[in-house]
């Protein structure tokens, strides 16, 4: 598959995974990857806390605005910016956006904002993902300055399931007024597989991989996302190790200690399981969970920053290129139409575009 036609099957993809599996750090490859194909990627922070920036060599806190972690290169390339969403800049900006200036001051300085936002089950997840599906429709209707793409760090482990999993709660909790349209609206777009898609991350470790089949099953089961291929992060090179470290260096002509000689042995048997590990867990999920693989390497450093993550956006296009061509969706003739309409609707009266959509509806 074309890295460009990967890029393009969605405008939104969400990133999901244990927490440190490198979630975080797929969502900044996916990123480069997409600048690469000329596409101006926005990566979309929920938590605040995740470092996205410095990947980027970005050393300010990401806030509710845009900044930009890479410009772009030239013609035949795009634009990284991220942004932070919060529940409680979402409602902020609805009030004022509605000229409740006033009011929205009141309720973040009396700390009566958190007791609004939670009114009901699901309603924080909501005012982020409403967001979101604005910043979604913006991008479709081609906005000024909206993302062609954007890439969401949903939250760590099970916190990722209930985050996509509460337009479909509040359905349930909610029968009329503004929050359960929004809800309906914001679970439309989570369910239109050319609208977003989820790619789970995992580590060909035992419990990771039991972990990712199970959210795996239930998001596709209760939050009726669509899935691509799952990401094996992690993976360390495959090597002959089956010689012994005495008879190497003696054909090399190399003279080793016996301290040497055992320490190579060591450091030869934990490799050797460390890569039977990886294959077991590799197809102990391919067996489980009917998806493609993509697999990306283990990246032997403690620090991450923009080499490399060029590292694992190259291995994600090597990766990509080996799937095949995905068939068109099997859409109804007036469904683009209707699409684009819609979002053309929706992103009017935006001002400048990304920087400032139009916002979610709370309730």
């Amino acid at each position: 598959m074309d890295p460009g036609a990967f890029c393009a099957q969605a405008r939104l993809l969400i990133v999901a995974g244990k927490g440190g599996v490198g979630k975080t750090t797929v969502t900044a490859a996916l990123a480069r990857l997409a600048a690469r194909t000329g596409r101006d990627a926005l990566i979309i922070d929920v938590e605040g806390k995740s470092g996205l920036g410095n990947i980027f060599g970005h050393l300010e806190p990401l806030t509710y605005q845009e900044a930009v972690l890479a410009e772009s290169g030239g013609p035949d390339s795009g634009e990284i910016r991220a942004r932070t969403l919060t529940p409680d800049d979402a409602l902020l900006e609805y009030l004022v956006d509605h000229g409740m200036n006033r009011i929205s001051k009141r309720l973040a300085s009396s700390g009566a904002l958190d007791v609004v936002a939670t009114a009901a089950p699901g309603i924080k997840d909501i005012l982020v993902l409403g967001k979101v599906k604005q910043l979604e429709r913006a991008s479709v209707a081609g906005a000024p300055g909206a993302a062609d793409l954007l890439v969401l760090d949903a939250p760590a482990a099970g916190h990722a399931f209930t985050f996509l999993a509460s337009a479909r709660a509040l359905l349930d909790a909610v029968t009329v007024g503004p929050i359960r349209a929004q809800a309906a609206e914001v679970l439309e777009m989570l369910s239109d597989p050319g609208r977003c898609q989820v790619m789970l991350v995992t580590l060909p470790e035992e419990t990771p991989v039991n972990e990712v089949v199970e959210t795996a099953f239930k998001l596709e089961d209760q939050a009726g996302v669509h899935l691509t291929p799952v990401v094996v992060n992690g993976l360390y090179p495959v090597h002959d190790l089956d010689i012994d470290p005495a008879v190497a260096a003696t054909a090399a002509r190399v003279p080793l200690t016996e301290a040497e000689v055992a320490s190579l042995r060591r450091a030869a048997t934990f490799r050797m399981h460390r890569q039977e590990l990886q294959t077991d867990q590799t197809d102990r999920l391919a067996q489980a969970l009917p998806l493609s693989q993509l697999h990306l390497p283990f990246l032997f450093t403690t620090e991450l920053g923009a080499a490399e993550i060029d590292l694992l956006a190259d291995a994600l296009e090597a990766e990509i290129a080996k799937l095949p061509d995905l068939a068109p969706l099997n859409l109804p003739e007036d469904a683009g139409a209707e699409a684009g309409a819609g979002a053309e609707s929706e992103a009017a009266g935006a001002g400048s575009g990304a920087d400032n959509p139009q916002p979610a509806e709370p309730g």
